[in-house]
């Protein structure tokens, strides 16, 4: 089996991988504007999904050889000693983080909830049931371990377009412990599906599926899911191949000097974290092709006032003139309540003597009163029009 870079693999200036795919098809815009190196954003869903996903990597690749056979009561100490140690490297990462709001430590709870859930999954898939964790056997263990083919593993396709990286394959085993195929695992911490997967998630487990096919041409029989942790569910992705839709893909995402088109959409650009770089989600604001937010909302604006220790300010709302991120006046003005992450952000705007037009981030409004907090950001509102890659 083949699992990762090997000698013949070629090197290519980008790869497409499914969560640059699904980035394009959401936005090209939003993608051209990913790999511009713009400081990036991180929450603490990301940080739960990093820890668990570390630890599970780390907990697979454990070297039980030492231990017996009969051994209980290791694996919960050995969970949370683990998740603990990466738990707090993604605390430093998150701090250190230029976009972030406020640390919630209460989260490690429900990372520690998670990361039990995703073991629970792997010992039933090893046939190893309703066992709690402090009642796993090291015996009960090597037969996990005897089904782990790889865990956390980068491949590539043969020409070095296509790169996917799995969580975890595993044989896929019959009632009698019989191999009779492979699964390929990915583990998601995120809210699982109602019904049949996502298109888009579906697509990357197939991306997955397919890779691992090309790069293993005798492969015995696949199948992939995705593992929820929440209600420790498996949906199996279904479908023909990607394959040739990627390589189509690829083509069309080499990154240009000017930007790639924007397509606005009210869920894509709810949740883009480039905003303050692009001109056209200001554009379809005010043109009404997209709805301005509800109780919170993204604005542009300039400062009127600004008392730092009271946490006051006072902004004129501007709008785009144009489609190249120049703006006017609106004449609509309102004050605001700034604490924590975005007080500290305009603080340091201020100090340095910034004095043009910002972007606003979730702002929440409250009558007449608008409040930015822990959930909001204050940056520089700078559209990018030439890639600075």
């Amino acid at each position: 089996m083949e699992w990762g870079p090997s000698n013949g693999y070629e090197l290519q200036e980008y790869q497409l991988s499914p969560s640059s795919w699904n980035r394009f098809e959401e936005c090209p815009r939003k993608y051209w504007l990913s790999r511009q190196r713009l400081p990036r954003k991180v929450g603490m869903p990301i940080v739960i999904g990093n820890a668990i996903h570390n630890s599970i990597e780390d907990i697979c690749n454990f070297d039980i050889s030492g231990k017996e056979d009969s051994e209980m009561e290791w694996l919960p100490k050995l969970a949370k000693d683990t998740l603990s140690h990466h738990w707090q490297l993604q605390k430093d990462i998150f701090l250190e983080t230029p976009r972030h709001p406020s640390w919630k430590k209460n989260s490690f709870n429900v990372a520690r909830e998670g990361l039990d859930k995703a073991l629970h999954m792997l010992l039933n898939q090893a046939k190893v049931f309703d066992i709690e964790l402090s009642n796993i056997s090291v015996k009960n263990w090597k037969q996990v371990k005897n089904i782990i083919l790889a865990n956390e593993g980068t491949m590539n396709s043969q020409c070095g377009k296509l790169m996917g990286r799995l969580d975890l394959l595993l044989k896929d085993i019959d009632n009698d412990g019989k191999q009779i195929g492979w699964i390929v695992v990915d583990l998601k911490t995120g809210k699982p599906p109602k019904g049949s997967l996502r298109e888009t998630v579906n697509r990357q487990l197939l991306f997955y599926r397919d890779l691992l096919k090309s790069v293993n041409p005798t492969h015995p029989p696949i199948r992939t899911e995705g593992w929820y942790t929440s209600n420790q569910t498996m949906h199996q992705a279904k479908g023909s191949s990607v394959t040739e839709d990627a390589f189509s893909t690829w083509e069309l995402v080499k990154l240009t000097e000017t930007p790639f088109e924007a397509t606005p959409e009210e869920f894509t650009c709810g949740f883009c974290e480039w905003k303050a770089w692009c001109p056209k989600w200001l554009i379809a604001i005010n043109d009404g092709s997209l709805k301005k937010g509800g109780r919170f909302s993204d604005e542009v604006v300039t400062l009127i006032n600004f008392d730092p220790e009271g946490g006051l300010a006072s902004f004129k709302v501007m709008k785009p003139d144009g489609i190249y991120g120049n703006l006017i006046d609106s004449g609509e003005r309102f004050g605001a309540f700034l604490v924590n992450q975005p007080l500290h952000q305009l603080i340091e705007l201020h100090s340095q003597g910034y004095d043009g037009p910002l972007f606003l981030g979730s702002l929440r409004i409250d009558g007449k009163t608008r409040h930015l907090g822990d959930w909001s950001e204050v940056l520089p509102w700078k559209p990018l029009l030439k890639s600075i890659r």
